[in-house]
């Protein structure tokens, strides 16, 4: 490419620019912003990644911004799990979760961190377990057994069901 500036993941400098310059966009600097973070640098496997992120990051803000956005910083939350879920998770069928390891500095947080899972999400993979032993007549043994335990109802990795678990 002419006119781009080869970028390394080393170029920390450059790239905590996007994201701080991600948190401005509007709906009509968008375009500009995007054109320039992918056009403007000639980007490696890691860097496209960081620009990419930094145009998701953009759009909601600019969405944000927008007369109809003001969104709080729950529905934030909402947001970040849309995408997770449409973007690289679209298959998801037993639920999935995110750890804030930071929270472990607080003692409030304890019930984040316990081994536990909700009756819905034992029962999901308990479900999705059963499906996959009908269909999938090549699987290891030992990915067998263990989906085998789960479609009984007993859940994996020593977590215990509890109505009071998070996730």
């Amino acid at each position: 490419m002419s006119g781009t500036q080869a970028i390394t993941e080393k170029d920390k400098t450059i790239i905590d620019e996007w994201y701080k310059e991600a948190s401005k966009q509007t709906i009509e600097t968008l375009p500009q912003f995007m054109s320039h973070v992918l056009g403007d640098y000639e980007h490696d496997y890691g860097t496209i990644v960081k620009a990419i992120g930094a145009c998701a990051i953009a759009a909601a803000w600019a969405g944000n911004s927008h007369p109809n956005g003001g969104i709080t910083g729950f529905q934030a939350g909402a947001v970040m799990w849309e995408f997770i879920r449409h973007w690289n998770h679209d298959n998801n069928k037993c639920g999935m979760c995110l750890v804030d390891y930071d929270n472990m500095l607080y003692p409030q947080y304890e019930n984040r961190f316990n081994k536990t899972i909700s009756p819905q999400v034992m029962e999901n993979l308990a479900n999705e377990a059963e499906k996959r032993l009908s269909e999938d007549d090549m699987v290891h043994p030992e990915v067998k057994a263990h989906w085998e335990k789960i479609a009984k109802g007993i859940p994996p990795f020593r977590y215990r069901i509890s109505n009071e678990a998070r996730f």
